[in-house]
C-alpha cells in the first residue's frame, strides 16, 4: 500500500509539474503575440498632408495662402541684386553675364528633393525652349553642403553631368542668396523682367507628379505675358516642393 501511495503522490506532483509548465509556455506564446502586434503598428504618427516631403499623388492647388510679407523676401517690381556664384564648371556666374537676356527663369532647386527631381527634364525643356527667346533657367542650390554628401558641390557636379543640364547650376554656398529673394522651397521658381524686376513668383506648373498631366504652365504664361507687354496673371502661385534644409 505505502509503494501504490508513493506512486500516486509522484504522479501527481509529475502531472502537475507538466501543467505548470505548459500555463508558463502558453503565457510566454500570448506575450510574443500581443509584443508582435505592437510592432505591427505604425512606430510614428502618420504625417498629414502638409508636411508630406514625398512626390504628390497628383495635381495640386497653386492658390498660395501666404502673402508675400509673411513669406519675406522680394516683393512684385522689386529688382533682384545681382550676384556671383559658383557653376558646376567651376566659373563664377552673375546675371550680368546674360548680355542678350529679355528676362531670367531663376529657380532654387537640389540634388535630392523628390519634387526637384521631377521637375529636372520641363526645366531642360524650359532652358531650350525660352533660353534662344532670351529667358535663360539659372538654377540655384540653396542646400549645398560640403558636410552632405548627397548636396555637396561635388554632388553637383556630378548630377548635373548625369542629367546633362544645359543651363548654369550654381551654389548658394554662404546662404546668403535663396531669402534675399524668400525662397522656400525646392523647386521655387522667381520670374525676372530684363531690368531683374521680379515679375512671377512660385511654382512651375501645376501638377509635379506628372508632366503628361499638366494643364497650366505658370512660368510659360508668365513668360508670354511679358513678351506681350502685359503683366503675367497669376503672378503668385505656391511652390510645391521640400522646405529649403538651410532655413
Amino acid at each position: 500500500m505505502k509503494k501504490i501511495s508513493v506512486l500516486i503522490i509522484a504522479f501527481i506532483f509529475i502531472a502537475g509539474v507538466s501543467v505548470s509548465c505548459k500555463d508558463r509556455k502558453e503565457g510566454k506564446g500570448k506575450e510574443l503575440t500581443t509584443t508582435d502586434q505592437h510592432h505591427k503598428g505604425p512606430e510614428h504618427p502618420p504625417k498629414h498632408d502638409g508636411d508630406r516631403k514625398g512626390p504628390p499623388r497628383g495635381g495640386h492647388s497653386p492658390e498660395q495662402t501666404k502673402t508675400l510679407d509673411e513669406i519675406g523676401g522680394y516683393k512684385f517690381g522689386d529688382t533682384a541684386t545681382d550676384f556671383k556664384l559658383k557653376n558646376v564648371d567651376g566659373t563664377m556666374v552673375s546675371l550680368s553675364d546674360y548680355n542678350d537676356a529679355k528676362g531670367y527663369i531663376v529657380v532654387f532647386t537640389c540634388n535630392e528633393c523628390p519634387f526637384a527631381k521631377m521637375y529636372e527634364d520641363r526645366l531642360i525643356a524650359l532652358h531650350n525652349t525660352y533660353s534662344p527667346k532670351g529667358y535663360p533657367v539659372i538654377a540655384i542650390n540653396p542646400n549645398v553642403d560640403e558636410n552632405n554628401k548627397k548636396e555637396s558641390f561635388a554632388a553637383m557636379q556630378k548630377r548635373a553631368e548625369e542629367k546633362d543640364f544645359p543651363f548654369a547650376y550654381l551654389a548658394d554656398e554662404e546662404h546668403e542668396i535663396f531669402p534675399q529673394y524668400g525662397a522656400v522651397r525646392t523647386p521655387h521658381v522667381f520670374l525676372l523682367d530684363s531690368e531683374r524686376k521680379v515679375q512671377y513668383i512660385g511654382t512651375i506648373d501645376d501638377n509635379a507628379r506628372s508632366a503628361g498631366d499638366v494643364k497650366v504652365n505658370y512660368v510659360e504664361k508668365a513668360i508670354e505675358a511679358l513678351e506681350n507687354g502685359s503683366k503675367p496673371d497669376p503672378n503668385f502661385t505656391k511652390a510645391i516642393g521640400c522646405p529649403v534644409k538651410a532655413i
